[in-house]
C-alpha cells in the first residue's frame, strides 16, 4: 500500500483526493490544507488538518496549491523521508528544496464539481532519484492508463502548448458565446461546431482540419466580419488570428 498525503485544498487536491481515495493499493492518509471551510469537503475521504507542523508520515505528499505558494508549502515538509511532488505544469522541480523531490503532473482542466475519467488523463512524471519515479510512475498507474517521463523543460512547453488549446480557446468561446447573446441567440447554436472540430483533432492534424476564411483566403468576408464588431479587443484578436492562419496557408491560396 502506498501512503499519500496531499497538501491544499483548491480544484486539483479535490479531483486527486476524490481519485485516490477510490485507487487499488493506496491510501490517503491525510489531507492538509490552511481553509477549515474547504478541508470539510475531504473529512468523508481522509483525516484533515490545517496544522502544517501536525503532517503525518507518509511515501508521498502530493503538493497541490498554487504556483506561487509550492516552495513555502515544501519547507513544511523538509523533515519528511517521503518522495515531496508538485502537480504543476510550470514549476521547476529543482524549485524544490529536499533531495527526494519529483512531479506529479495531471495534464488536464480540473473545474470543481465537474467528474472526470482519470484513466485517460495524462500524468507526467518526474523525479530526482530512479526509485523515486518509479513510485510515483506505480502511483499514476493506479490512476491512468497514460503515464509518461517528461523533464522539467518539456513540461513546461507542454504546459505552454496547454494553454493555448485550452484556455485562449475557451477564451475564444466566450467570445462567440457574447455575439451570441448579443443578437439573442443561443450559445448552443455553436456547441455541435465546437464538438466537432475537437473531434476532428483526435484523427487528423489541425493544420488539416483548419478551415474558414482566412484559410481560403477570402478577404470580402472578413473585412465584412470586422465590420460587424465593435469591442476593440475581438476586432484585434480577430486580425492577429487571420493574419497567422493565412500565413500558414499563403502559398496554397
Amino acid at each position: 500500500m502506498l501512503s499519500i498525503v496531499i497538501l491544499g485544498t483548491g480544484n486539483i487536491a479535490k479531483h486527486l483526493a476524490g481519485a485516490l481515495s477510490k485507487a487499488e493499493a493506496v491510501t490517503l492518509a491525510q489531507v492538509v490544507g490552511r481553509n477549515q471551510e474547504q478541508l470539510h469537503w475531504f473529512s468523508s475521504l481522509a483525516p484533515t488538518t490545517n496544522d502544517f507542523n501536525a503532517i503525518v508520515d507518509a511515501d508521498v505528499y502530493l503538493i497541490a496549491v498554487k504556483d506561487d505558494a509550492i516552495v513555502e508549502v515544501s519547507e513544511y515538509l523538509s523533515d519528511k523521508k517521503g518522495i515531496v511532488a508538485h502537480t504543476s505544469g510550470a514549476t521547476e522541480m529543482d524549485s524544490l528544496p529536499m533531495e527526494n523531490r519529483g512531479v506529479f503532473y495531471p495534464l488536464q482542466s480540473f473545474t470543481e464539481g465537474r467528474p472526470l475519467d482519470f484513466k485517460s488523463i495524462p500524468f507526467c512524471i518526474e523525479a530526482h532519484w530512479e526509485g523515486s519515479a518509479k513510485t510515483l510512475k506505480l502511483l499514476a498507474r493506479h490512476l491512468s492508463d497514460s503515464v509518461y517521463d517528461i523533464d522539467s523543460h518539456q513540461r513546461k512547453k507542454l504546459h505552454l502548448a496547454a494553454m493555448f488549446v485550452n484556455n485562449f480557446s475557451n477564451y475564444l468561446y466566450g467570445v462567440g458565446e457574447k455575439i451570441c447573446v448579443e443578437e439573442g441567440l443561443t450559445f448552443d447554436l455553436l456547441k455541435p461546431l465546437i464538438l466537432e472540430t475537437a473531434e476532428k483533432v483526435q484523427t487528423i492534424s489541425p493544420k488539416e482540419a483548419q478551415t474558414g476564411p482566412a484559410r481560403r483566403g477570402d478577404e470580402k468576408t472578413m473585412q465584412a466580419h470586422l465590420a460587424l464588431l465593435e469591442d476593440e479587443k475581438h476586432i484585434e484578436l480577430y486580425k492577429l488570428f487571420s493574419e497567422a492562419i493565412k500565413k500558414v496557408y499563403e502559398e496554397k491560396l
